[in-house]
């Protein structure tokens, strides 16, 4: 295995996956806290401070920062997620001491200006405009925040209008001291790396981080639910979902060979039946999403008013049957889709950057790739069919925006499905 792992004494690892044959670096500063790690006041605080780190630091101002990245060929990035947050660099492997200088001087020194506060403001009221003017975006929102009601992993990452104006320096400063601690931390770098350069600056640079864990994000609790918000659009959203598998549970393959089978690609079993042969949809797809203590399976369907009261049922009959009665043939297509993912990732520095943190955070070691492999290629028709079938079983939860009055009623859903009743 090409990984490295080195734990620093203030508690923050390193990772480095060296690749041969290539010129440049993916390097990424990740912590363990993002939107999940809001208490309610703070909805939207890591994604605003993930703004602010670019906006100026004590050594660089926000355009300092820009150029000085940009006239050695490389770019900066930066995403909060709903468990993680990550601060990148791309660059040249001569240009990695000057990755990290920067990607820890902004997470180390960061001034948040008031003035850089209220225009960042700004762009993310814009960013939360956007996501509501598209619905196929909004919808994905709304069912989360049924199927997590009341909680940090059920709120949107962005946060809301009234909540991002509320917030201030102090609570930026505030989050920042909380959770970007050390052993929630974890330097990852993929490519033309050297593991003993990369632990070397990284202690150099980020040996200062505190070295006492910040808090944990409560236990989700699933609760499933309805939520309907009647547009005037041309097409209507909708998504259905059900519990999923959290990342190291040992189902979580089989869940997502499931979503893989029954909305994964041209020969699914939804896009055939759905759109092929009915033509009551553009796109319809199913997902699963892995977290660290649960998941969300998921169907995503986008279709005009009149075919909306046929959708749904179709929708929800291939769901039921490919519970009972997937293929081995289905299987082993869905196993191939998946390892081609694999592999087209474990060829880019960026994605085998991403997955060492992902995996070092949520799961505490890398795992290699043969063992992925292995664990992909054990899932058998009896697993696939039972977690299926149990998941289906569960309390679902339900959002659609659009011209929505023809869809089913969430009771008739439940029933269809033989689920327990929508929550209140």
């Amino acid at each position: 295995m090409s990984v490295e792992v080195t734990v620093l004494s203030n508690g923050l690892t390193v990772a480095t996956d060296t690749m041969t044959g290539i010129g440049t670096a993916a390097v990424s500063v990740t912590f363990g806290a993002g939107a999940r790690s809001e208490a309610e006041s703070e909805h939207g605080l890591a994604h605003l401070l993930e703004h602010m780190a670019f906006k100026g630091t004590k050594r660089r101002t926000a355009i300092q920062i820009a150029e000085e990245i940009e006239e050695v060929g490389g770019d900066l990035n930066a995403a909060t997620g709903v468990e993680q947050t990550s601060y990148d660099a791309r660059v040249l492997k001569a240009d990695i001491p000057l990755a990290l200088d920067m990607l820890s001087d902004i997470l180390t020194q960061p001034l948040f200006a008031e003035d850089e506060l209220a225009r960042e403001k700004g762009v993310i009221l814009q960013e939360i405009g956007a996501v509501e003017d598209t619905p196929e975006d909004l919808v994905h929102d709304l069912v989360q925040t049924v199927a997590y009601g009341g909680q940090a992993l059920g709120r949107p990452i962005l946060g809301t209008p009234k909540s991002v104006k509320a917030l201030d320096r102090a609570a930026i400063s505030g989050f920042l001291g909380r959770h970007y601690r050390a052993p929630r931390g974890v330097v990852t770098a993929a490519g033309a790396v050297n593991h003993e350069e990369i632990v070397k600056l990284a202690g150099d640079l980020l040996g200062d981080l505190g070295s006492e864990a910040g808090p944990h994000a409560p236990l989700a609790q699933w609760t499933g639910g309805d939520i309907r918000q009647k547009r005037d659009d041309e097409q209507a959203h909708l998504v259905l979902a059900f519990p999923g598998k959290a990342m190291a549970d040992d189902d979580a393959f089989a869940l997502q060979i499931f979503a893989n089978v029954l909305g994964g690609g041209m020969s699914s079993r939804l896009f055939q039946e759905v759109r092929e042969k009915r033509g009551l949809v553009y796109s319809i797809q199913a997902f699963h999403w892995a977290f660290s203590d649960t998941g969300l399976f998921g169907i995503y369907a986008g279709t005009g008013e009149d075919d909306l009261d046929e959708l749904m049922p179709v929708t929800l009959d291939e769901l039921a049957g490919a519970a009972q009665n997937t293929t081995e043939r289905e299987i082993a297509r869905a196993k191939a889709q998946m390892r081609m993912s694999l592999e087209l990732a474990r060829e880019q520095p960026t994605s085998r950057s991403e997955r060492l943190s992902r995996q070092i955070l949520v799961l505490g070691r890398p795992v290699p790739g043969e063992e992925i492999l292995a664990l992909l290629d054990a899932v058998t028709v009896e697993d696939v069919r039972r977690v299926g079938l149990e998941t289906i079983s569960a309390r679902p939860a339900l959002a659609a925006v659009g011209p929505i009055s023809r869809l089913m009623p969430p009771e008739r859903i439940s029933e269809r499905l033989g689920a327990p009743a929508y929550a209140a």
